[in-house]
């Protein structure tokens, strides 16, 4: 069902994009809810059973690894839930997989901060309560799941009525279409009993949009914050446990003695020549993390476990020598694979280095465009994530980054809010065993403002305080094209019209670049002395930023404006007006 649930929604994610409301062409929540399902797929392909239960569970470890962007968050949820559920089960009858659905909704709603009626989460929860209610008058799986998907289709059919944005426009919710295909894909299976077309390939990414370098920014009219990263500071020769190892084992496979399995006795032995230890067990495998010094007898003391699969082993003093060669300011992210946060030693010895040998603080941002990649390491963030529209960083990358940074306390800057709730859900596997602050950034400006009102000097609380102050004084704008003809409020955009968006909203349209900027940038200066940033994007053209800075010269001359080329993808134009 699962697979044939993610190659439906594989064959459909272009659809589910074309729903979003805005008619830009930023439409991505088809693409990271097949992202985050694919990963799901994936790991249930290599971990599969012949238990709903442990089934359930692996997926829900994929789904909730490889989540991107808001949708994908929400999906991972509702299959945690489900999950949790069905862990104890090794079948499930109407009954029990009504009640799973409905432990997913749950536990979906407790995940988002402000629930909103009309989206995925209302889908999903009409389908459950529907299925609790007919699984007390049904024995039948099938006819449960054909009613299921009934009601999911009628509630998706009813988010215009819960959203008035969606009915402006036309549209129906996009996650929520993502969940309908995902159980038809559950529905088809389950009357044919076979994947049929499903099973001719995996689901596959689709494709994220290449990024051109474009020369580093020059921020010369303001003070730069230049700290080098953590791991500038610290030789070579003091990584003391400097080989990273990953790996599972079976136990199944090759081990005597894997009834007597002991957790804390198998982390004390992992801690005599290790740190950074992570161990996750079950009936059938173990997973574990180690950073040591003696990988041979990290391995011995494996294999009496067990047999050794997905063996993963980096020299992080090799990886530290290659960087500082480089001259690299910011520490790489581990290419290798990460599905449960780090946890805290049991041994005497602490898992992480002394207090004294850790920054204080570490920075992770999200960019898109080489350009404000740059703006963001000149401001001291240590590592720059890739991401953006359309490419949303899963909470993987989220937790790789963080524990490639040697700080005590560890700030993120999502910059767009489709990526918010992964930053939080990383923060949230990783809770108690790294400090770590997520501060909402919604865009690119916000982004920016909030590192250059950090003070290396201040405490967590005042520098948190400063950052979110800082992102009430920043208004940013988008400037991009309209991909359909729509009608937003009472403005009528045709299709490969310019657009130009402040603070989510369509503010301006225009049939040419220059226009729709001048409108955009007029309505969000309010005093005209205000700080003018402006960053260009991958397909903005030298002449039209000349004459944008030549207008706002003649009509705004008490503004300081600045440009630097950004890079970005999708948007000609990224703006930001600051008091």
């Amino acid at each position: 069902m699962v697979l044939a649930g993610a190659e439906k929604l594989q064959q459909h994610a272009e659809h589910v994009n074309s729903l979003n409301v805005f008619p830009v062409p930023d439409g991505d929540t088809g693409t990271n809810m097949n992202l985050t399902m694919t990963a799901g797929a994936g790991e249930l392909r290599k971990n599969s059973s012949a238990s709903i239960g442990q089934c359930a569970g692996v997926l829900s470890k994929g789904l909730l690894m490889g989540a991107r962007g808001n949708s994908g968050v929400i999906l991972s949820q509702l299959f945690r839930g489900f999950g949790r559920y069905a862990a104890q089960y090794e079948e499930l009858n109407t009954q029990q997989f009504a009640a799973a659905l409905q432990t997913g909704v749950d536990t979906a709603y407790k995940a988002v901060v402000k629930p909103v009626e009309g989206t995925i989460l209302t889908v999903a929860k009409e389908a459950a309560r529907h299925a609790v209610y007919l699984a007390r008058r049904t024995n039948d799986i099938n006819e449960l799941m054909t009613e299921v998907l009934a009601k999911a289709k009628e509630a998706l059919a009813g988010t215009p009525e819960l959203l008035p944005v969606l009915k402006q426009v036309g549209v129906v919710d996009s996650g929520g279409q993502g969940l309908v295909y995902i159980y038809e894909g559950f529905y088809e299976y389950l009357m044919s009993g076979s994947l049929a077309d499903s099973a001719k390939g995996q689901a596959v990414s689709a494709a994220v949009p290449s990024v051109p370098a474009a020369p580093p920014a020059k921020l010369e009219t303001k003070p730069q914050r230049i700290q080098a990263s953590a791991q500038s500071q610290l030789s070579t020769e003091d990584i003391e446990f400097f080989y990273d190892m990953e790996f599972f084992i079976n136990r199944q496979l090759g081990g005597t003695q894997a009834a007597d399995f002991d957790e804390d006795q198998f982390r004390k032995a992992l801690s005599v020549n290790g740190d950074s230890i992570i161990v996750i067990s079950d009936d059938e495998t173990i997973k574990v993390h180690v950073h040591s010094r003696a990988p041979g007898e990290v391995l011995n003391l494996a294999l009496l476990y067990g047999e050794i699969t997905q063996i993963h082993i980096l020299n992080m003093r090799e990886q530290h020598r290659e960087l500082l060669t480089a001259g690299m300011d910011i520490a790489p992210s581990p290419d290798v694979f990460a599905e449960i946060p780090e946890e805290k030693s049991t041994a005497a010895e602490p898992a992480v280095p002394p207090a004294d040998d850790l920054a204080p603080y570490g920075f992770i941002a999200v960019s898109s465009g080489d350009g404000i990649a740059e703006i963001f390491k000149s401001l001291g963030i240590d590592v720059v994530l890739s991401g953006g529209q359309t490419m949303n960083p899963s909470t993987e990358d989220f937790v790789n980054a963080i524990s490639s940074i040697s700080a005590k306390h560890v700030y993120l800057l999502p910059n767009n809010s489709n990526i918010v709730l992964a930053a939080q859900q990383a923060k949230e596997l990783l809770e108690g065993e790294r400090e770590i602050t997520v501060i909402p950034t919604k865009s690119i400006p916000q982004g920016i403002v909030a590192a250059f009102a950090f003070q290396e000097e201040e405490s967590v609380e005042t520098n948190t305080s400063g950052m979110l102050e800082a992102l009430s004084r920043v208004t940013s704008g988008q400037v991009t094209h309209a991909v359909r003809d729509t009608k937003f409020e009472e403005m009528d955009i045709k299709s490969g019209q310019y657009i130009g968006i402040s603070n989510s909203k369509i503010v301006a349209a225009a049939e040419n670049l220059l226009g729709a900027s001048q409108a955009l940038l007029a309505s969000m200066l309010e005093s005209g002395d205000e700080i003018v940033t402006i960053l260009t994007g991958q397909d903005a053209d030298p002449e039209t930023t000349a004459a944008l800075e030549s207008w706002l010269e003649a009509n705004y001359p008490d503004a300081e404006v600045e440009v630097h080329e950004g890079g970005q993808p999708i948007y000609y134009y990224l703006f930001s007006v600051e008091a």
